[in-house]
């Protein structure tokens, strides 16, 4: 399949996976992504999402990983005028952290409204140490000045970042192996020391089934602006999985999108607290790399567990 007809699709897709949901899809807005980053789409990983809430309503984002040998995807946003060029360390930390770990591949996140978001940087084969993200020039001061808060949770490990430009934060996926995932009653304690919604034990239950957390923080102060949790996507997954009501348009998205693989649907349900409430990430995958072996490594610590 061509670059061109591979692309071709993926817009239908989202196109169709948009009206589902409501979201305004312009193929002005989403085909400049696709064309600036869309080599190797036919063998890409590719994640289309929604969240619950108000708030969110009238977007669908989507995700997909550049090829092998791509490199640091933050020149083509810069050169395509994703983003600007800045003096803020927000434009330095993927040029910061090529040849000092062993990236697996990057991600690029977009929104059919909002366009382009986030950048991300995954390494599972090389996880780092909080000591050694805060050892980057361009890493913002909350990485070290939180990390006696990381310590206490078992947030030890990170296999990925992601970096949003408009927002000027960031995202540390922290990695947890089976036997090493908080209690419930860890998570409450986590959350009440930062001041995030407390959610109840059905959800506190749900989220303790996570492989990863992801912990958002801003160059602008300490504060940990959000939490997410997200249990290892599966094969199957009904909205009815998340203790938490899920908007009907959502579940219309997770179980009618369209996808390009066979067998049953992969979707992943995340929960994220802000300060004010708690919302649901709703994933669900459009393609699925041949031999991901990041779905090996979650579907082994899922039986594990």
């Amino acid at each position: 399949m061509s670059g061109d007809t591979a692309a071709e699709e993926l817009y239908s897709a989202i196109e169709e996976s948009a009206h589902l949901v409501g979201a305004a899809c312009s193929r002005d807005n989403v085909w400049p992504i696709l064309s600036a980053f869309g080599e190797g789409l036919a063998e890409a990983l590719i994640v289309f999402s929604v969240q619950t809430g108000g708030r969110h309503a009238g977007e669908l984002d989507y995700s997909f990983t550049t090829p092998p040998g791509f490199g640091d995807p933050y020149p083509h946003a810069l050169s395509h005028g994703f983003v600007s060029e800045t003096d803020h360390p927000v434009g330095s930390v993927l040029s910061d952290i090529q040849g000092r770990w062993a990236i697996r591949e990057h991600f690029i996140d977009a929104g059919v409204v909002g366009g382009f978001k986030k950048l991300y940087a995954h390494f599972p084969d090389d996880l780092q140490k909080v000591s050694a993200l805060a050892d980057i020039p361009s890493m913002p001061s909350a990485v070290a000045e939180n990390a006696s808060f990381f310590a206490r949770y078992g947030l030890d490990e990170v296999a990925m970042i992601g970096v949003d430009y408009n927002r000027r934060t960031m995202n540390l996926y922290f990695q947890f192996a089976a036997e090493g995932r908080p209690e419930p009653s860890a998570i409450l304690s986590m959350l009440r020391e930062i001041g995030l919604h407390e959610p109840d034990q059905r959800m506190l239950e749900f989220a303790q089934k996570s492989m990863r957390a992801n912990i958002t923080l801003s160059w602008d102060s300490p504060k940990i602006v959000r939490v997410c949790f997200a249990p290892p996507p599966g094969r199957g997954m009904e909205p009815s999985a998340v203790p938490a009501p899920i908007e009907p348009h959502i579940e219309r998205f997770v179980t009618s999108a369209p996808r390009a693989y066979d067998g049953e649907r992969m979707s992943l349900y995340g929960v994220k607290w802000f300060p004010d409430g708690e919302y649901i990430d709703v994933c669900t995958y459009y393609r699925l790399a041949a031999e991901y072996e990041p779905f090996r490594l979650m579907e082994t610590r899922t039986k594990q567990a």
